[in-house]
C-alpha cells in the first residue's frame, strides 16, 4: 500500500525539518508549507491523509486554515493535529471547534507527535483494509479480483481492474496520467496519455453510479474521492 501522504504546515523551518525527519522514517511521506495560503493549495492539489497545522502562521493563521479546510467537500474528512505554542484551554477548544481531530502544543515530544500521527491515521482509514474497499455504492475485493456497484456485479478487463486497484489504494489523491501509465500499464512502448482518459471513461461507464468518485482534476489527472 501506499505511503501516507502528510501535509506539515509550519512556518519554522527547523521544526519542520525535525517532524518531516520523523514522519518520514516512521513510513509516511512529508511535504512542507510555511503559510496559510500555501497550505490551502496544496489540500487543492493534493488532498493529503493528514495535515498537521501550527496555529501561528504567516497570511491566514491556523484556525482559519482549519475552517476553510473543513468547508471544503475534498477537505470535510482530512485528519488534522494542531500544533502551536498556545496553551491556554480556550485556544485548545477553539481549536478543536473549528474541526482539529487532535491538539499538541509546544515544546512536543516527537515521538509522540509521531505515535499521534499514527492513531489518527489508523482512526480515520476505516474502509480500506490491505486487498478490500467499502464505500456507499462500490465494493472492491481486490485479493479475489471482484468488483460491485450496488450488489450488482462488474465486469472489468484486466487494465480496468488495475487502474481501479491504483486509484482506490491513493484515494483522495491527485494522480496524473503520467504516473497511472508507469504504474498500471508500465510504460509501454505504443501507449499515449490518452489511453488513460479512454480507460477511465470506461471504468466509468461500468461503475455506474460509483463512477462519480472518479474524479477528473483538469490539468492534473484523476482523483478518487471516498
Amino acid at each position: 500500500m501506499s505511503k501516507a501522504q502528510v501535509l506539515i504546515v509550519e512556518d519554522e523551518p527547523d521544526i519542520a525539518g525535525l517532524i518531516k525527519l520523523t514522519l518520514d522514517r516512521a513510513g509516511s511521506e512529508a511535504t512542507i508549507v510555511g503559510t496559510g495560503d500555501a497550505a490551502l493549495r496544496a489540500v487543492t492539489e493534493t488532498c493529503p491523509d493528514l495535515i498537521i497545522l501550527d496555529l501561528n502562521l504567516p497570511s491566514i493563521d491556523g484556525l482559519e486554515v482549519c475552517r476553510i479546510v473543513r468547508s471544503r467537500p475534498n477537505g470535510a474528512h482530512i485528519p488534522i493535529i494542531m500544533l502551536t505554542a498556545r496553551t491556554s484551554e480556550d485556544d485548545r477548544v477553539r481549536g478543536l471547534q473549528q474541526g482539529a481531530d487532535d491538539y499538541v502544543t509546544k515544546p512536543f515530544s516527537l515521538r509522540e507527535l509521531a505515535a499521534r500521527v499514527e492513531a489518527v491515521l489508523r482512526r480515520n482509514s476505516p474502509r480500506f483494509t490491505p486487498g478490500v474497499y467499502r464505500g456507499k455504492r462500490l465494493f472492491a475485493d481486490f485479493d479475489a479480483v471482484s468488483v460491485s456497484v450496488d450488489d450488482q456485479m462488474v465486469r472489468l478487463t484486466r487494465r480496468e481492474f488495475e487502474l481501479l486497484r491504483y486509484l482506490v489504494q491513493n484515494k483522495n489523491r491527485v494522480t496524473s496520467r503520467e504516473r497511472l501509465l508507469e504504474s498500471v500499464w508500465g510504460y509501454e512502448r505504443d501507449v499515449e496519455t490518452r489511453s488513460v482518459d479512454v480507460h477511465i471513461g470506461r471504468l466509468r461507464t461500468k461503475l455506474r453510479g460509483a463512477g462519480a468518485q472518479i474524479e477528473t482534476v483538469i490539468g492534473l489527472g484523476y482523483r478518487f474521492l471516498d
